[in-house]
């Protein structure tokens, strides 16, 4: 906004911003400051920005600033002494992962610099409490309710609440309900950082459904949070040693395996490379409703293969009995997933680990069995071996160029949801569903740094691996965990936590504003009938309010990862990635800047006529 003021708002107009949030201004709940030094990012330093570069196509001026990692060894240094950090300053490199509240830091003051470029006539308001209520005045202005009472003026609202709490779902109800009457202890889905692990007491066995990242911040949490400590043995390893107050983690999940670690190498050489199959042009040509598993899947697999596939014929030729162009060449008769270019992919590519089978690399343990909770433990213990061999080896930098592919399809994904060409079972499902489960699990995985911990935990006895499509019930006031491809006896449990970011679903939320909204109508919830949950708020192109009537709110804005279509939901930006969230961002700005504009022309016409 401050980069397009001059341009849209006629100049010394007086203009008041109010800024509501209970959390730290310009950092928020989930980057606030106080929380443990525990919890990292999960992306190197180098691949975080919240500032526009070069790359990002959007109306507005370009105003670049530091990533993460030229921050941290230039204005970030008297930031973070400033913030009472010293302690890390010079401690991270462009390929560390930070702490969150170092990344807290980075944001507030990002925030800072945007507000000391605003012009002298625009006042910043900070207001550090909740907003309970949003009410439309008869003159156009909008009033905000504070929890203390106090009520702000505004011409326009923009909602960015970000994640928002629910309420528990039916089977989770149901299953908050049996455990309490059982005397078991059940902690459902949340941010790591707001839970309270304090009941669970040293050694006693734990149930973990979910071994994605919220696992990782769980089990470094109850683990090295509880005063053990890693220390580095000379072949590379790393051995725990216990305090004694740490619990037994018995972890599984529908993979049963962790997410994939962060890649440890850089393809200096390499650029983004733009969607070739599945790009916007493509998504322009389709029928008007897209069917995902009939338009986007084939394009999604025949875009990742063909990154993985350049990259191996033109970096390591020595591994492929093909050339690029005449791989490309049948990729493009029909396609990643026909059984005519699996045929020609094993005839000319030797080695099973060079070979794209987006399948097996979904479900790796896909069609194993294991006689015993030992094989298991082993399989899983291997894989994650291999799985960190393999991310700091730029002989596999195949794998590089899939992660790079992997966010311009989430790019051109985002652009086909927001144009409205995809249903919202599809949305929910497929994309934010099965979709957005491989990315996570292939390109937003923990630091590599993490997974070496779980190894150590794991030989420590502190974790246990509990395999593929792991279920729990209750049963003789105990949970019962098992996976259907281990012959082992279930493993039991007087705890059961799950491990897993909540899914938005706006019809539960338990924020008072967005519920008092929905209730009056002005708001609206995308309606997916049958079994799926309440889905998103609703918001027409430029990102205004969609009401209950289905009438647009014209000074009502909604951002975030509860609004459907958003690119609130994509992460950080990454620099040089003409990242959606910034470019949304960016129009958003512009329009709150026009409306702002034209309300002071409306203003001093009726001025005149008086």
């Amino acid at each position: 906004m401050a980069a397009s003021f001059d341009e849209l708002v006629a100049s010394g107009t007086p203009v008041e911003i109010q800024l509501i949030d209970p959390y730290p201004i310009g950092a928020g709940r989930i980057w606030r400051d106080d929380q443990s030094p525990l919890l990292w990012m999960n992306s190197v330093a180098r691949d975080v920005t919240v500032f526009t570069d070069e790359s990002v196509q959007c109306e507005g001026p370009i105003r670049p600033g530091p990533s993460l990692a030229d921050w941290l060894s230039s204005e970030g240094v008297d930031a973070l002494r400033a913030a009472g950090l010293s302690h890390h300053i010079g401690a991270f490199g462009p390929d560390d992962f930070v702490p969150r509240e170092v990344q807290s830091v980075y944001l507030q003051w990002a925030f800072r610099r945007a507000l000391a470029t605003l012009p002298a006539n625009v006042s910043v308001w900070e207001h550090r409490q909740q907003a309970i209520a949003v009410y439309d005045e008869p003159d156009g202005q909008q009033s905000v309710e504070l929890i203390d009472g106090h009520m702000v003026r505004a011409d326009v609202t923009v909602l960015a609440q970000g994640y928002l709490d629910r309420h528990l779902d039916a089977q989770q109800q149901r299953l908050a309900s049996d455990a309490a009457a059982a005397g078991l202890r059940y902690i459902p889905a949340g941010y790591t950082a707001d839970l309270d692990f304090s009941a669970i007491r040293p050694g006693e066995d734990v149930v973990v459904r979910g071994f994605g990242l919220a696992f990782i911040d769980l089990m470094a949490l109850l683990c090295e949070g509880r005063g053990g400590r890693f220390i580095e043995q000379t072949d590379g390893t790393l051995r725990y040693d216990p305090s004694g107050l740490e619990p037994v983690l018995h972890v599984g999940s529908r993979r049963g395996v962790p997410y994939h670690a962060k890649l440890g190498y850089d393809i200096s050489a390499a650029v983004p490379r733009p969607p070739q199959y599945l790009s916007t042009a493509a998504i322009d040509a389709m029928p008007a409703h897209i069917d995902f598993e009939r338009d986007l899947r084939p394009l999604i697999t025949t875009e990742l293969a063909a990154a993985h596939y350049e990259r191996l014929a033109t970096a390591h030729p020595e591994r492929i009995h093909a050339t690029w162009p005449e791989i490309r060449a049948v990729l493009n008769l029909g396609g990643a997933d026909t059984e005519a270019f699996a045929d020609y992919i094993y005839s000319v590519v030797p080695d099973e680990g060079d070979r794209f089978e987006l399948g097996q690399i979904d479900r790796p343990l896909r069609g194993l069995h294991f006689e015993s909770a030992e094989d298991v433990d082993a399989a899983v213990a291997h894989y994650v071996d291999a799985d960190l061999r393999r991310r700091a080896d730029p002989n596999y930098s195949a794998d590089r160029a899939v992660f790079d592919a992997l966010l311009g399809v989430y790019g051109v994904l985002a652009y086909a949801v927001t144009t409205g060409r995809l249903s919202g079972i599809d949305r929910i499902t497929r994309v934010e569903g099965s979709f957005h489960s491989l990315f996570s699990f292939l390109a937003s995985g923990p630091p590599p740094r993490r997974l070496r911990e779980l190894l150590a935990l794991h030989r420590a006895g502190l974790v246990r691996f509990g395999g593929p499509d792991w279920q729990v019930h209750i049963a003789d006031n105990q949970f019962i965990a098992q996976s259907a491809a281990v012959d082992a006896s279930a493993t039991k449990a007087k705890v059961l936590i799950d491990a897993w970011l909540p899914r938005p679903d706006v019809a539960a939320t338990t924020d008072p504003l967005i519920r008092g909204l929905l209730l009056a109508g002005e708001l609206a919830v995308e309606d997916l009938g049958g079994d799926l949950p309440g889905g998103q708020l609703l918001a027409d192109a430029q990102s205004r309010a969609i009401r209950a009537d289905r009438s647009v709110h014209p000074r009502r804005f909604l951002l975030g990862p509860s609004v459907s279509g958003s690119a609130g939901s994509s992460g950080f930006a990454r620099p040089h990635f003409n990242a959606p969230g910034l470019r949304q961002n960016d129009r958003v700005a512009r329009q709150i800047l026009a409306v702002l504009g034209s309300r002071v022309t409306e203003d001093a016409l009726a001025s005149e006529r008086v």
